[in-house]
């Protein structure tokens, strides 16, 4: 019998990775547990259910699995507080009134305001933004963030017009073509997330790309809007949400433009890669990870 070890099994290798993001995945629905225990009001309806905080936490493990549990904190939060401003703005506003209110409140803690009492979307968010305040990078860069907030902000406002709002007489048309549609990707709080998470996590080599970074997300953003409205369009016609699908007459259309947008990332996430591998690797992930997940599952619970 040889004494010689076994080969090396470059699979069970990738197995054991895979459990150790898993594991970082649990950790963090553990912390999103606290966090919804905190905001009881806010996570009270039945989508917000145990399945979403795993999905959340899931999603934010794989795409950045170098980083700890704790260093991944602000970004799994950050994810699920955009779950949260999506349910408040698509499905609990009733006026336009109700839209601004929310998008005044959290611009206002944005800017360094307390929570008007009872607004548990501003609450949930000036925790975020003073957990953000102990890291070095934010005093510099809270315009960056502020801003990406109200980009995201800007664009659920325009989506609840689309959706609510007589047709305009000027143009006979009330909601948008699919140009405009993807022109509006900042509703998925994707880029807000991805400068939450540089600021939280990024050294001074990653900071300092911050510009190239936020361009090269915001095409990515826009591939993720188009795989989420492929795999959802049933849920959002149920829901009465906008859809791609739902503005063009020819499906192929979304899947043609869904084809073109994901080339053209790939090629800037590449160009991306010579200089700076780590986050071009996080944005290759969002893209891949996302078409996978959207193959199975979904991540609201139902309604």
């Amino acid at each position: 019998m040889s004494g010689a070890p076994p080969p090396v099994d470059a699979g069970r290798d990738a197995i054991a990775e895979q459990g150790r993001v898993c594991a970082l995945a649990v950790r963090g629905v553990r912390d999103l547990q606290d966090v919804t225990a905190a905001h009881p009001e806010l996570f009270d309806a039945a989508p917000f259910d145990p399945a979403l905080l795993s999905s959340v936490a899931t999603v934010v493990a794989f795409i950045a699995p170098w980083h700890t549990a704790a260093e991944l904190r602000i970004t799994t939060r950050t994810v699920l507080w955009a779950f949260a401003a999506d349910w408040q703005v698509d499905y609990l506003a009733r006026s336009a009134d109700d839209v601004r209110q929310v998008v005044t409140d959290c611009l206002a803690v944005a800017d360094g305001a307390a929570p008007p009492p009872g607004r548990h979307l501003a609450r949930l968010l000036a925790d975020l933004r003073d957990e953000l305040a102990t890291v070095p990078a934010f005093a510099r860069l809270r315009p960056v963030w502020r801003d990406e907030l109200a980009r995201l902000f800007a664009a659920v406002s325009r989506e609840w017009d689309w959706k609510n709002l007589p047709t305009d007489p000027s143009t006979g048309r009330r909601l948008p073509d699919l140009d405009g549609y993807l022109d509006n990707a900042d509703n998925s709080a994707c880029s807000f997330v991805n400068v939450t998470h540089w600021i939280a996590t990024g050294d001074e080599g990653t900071l300092a790309q911050l510009t190239d970074l936020l361009h090269v997300g915001r095409g990515v953003q826009r591939v993720l809007r188009l795989v989420n409205d492929l795999a959802t369009h049933g849920r959002d016609a149920e829901w009465g949400d906008l859809n791609a699908l739902s503005l063009v007459a020819d499906p192929a259309e979304v899947t043609g433009r869904l084809d073109e947008l994901t080339a053209h990332s790939r090629a800037e996430i590449a160009d991306l890669a010579r200089s700076n591998p780590r986050q071009a690797d996080y944005l290759h992930r969002q893209i891949s990870f996302t078409g996978g997940f959207y193959q199975v599952s979904d991540f609201w619970g139902a309604r």
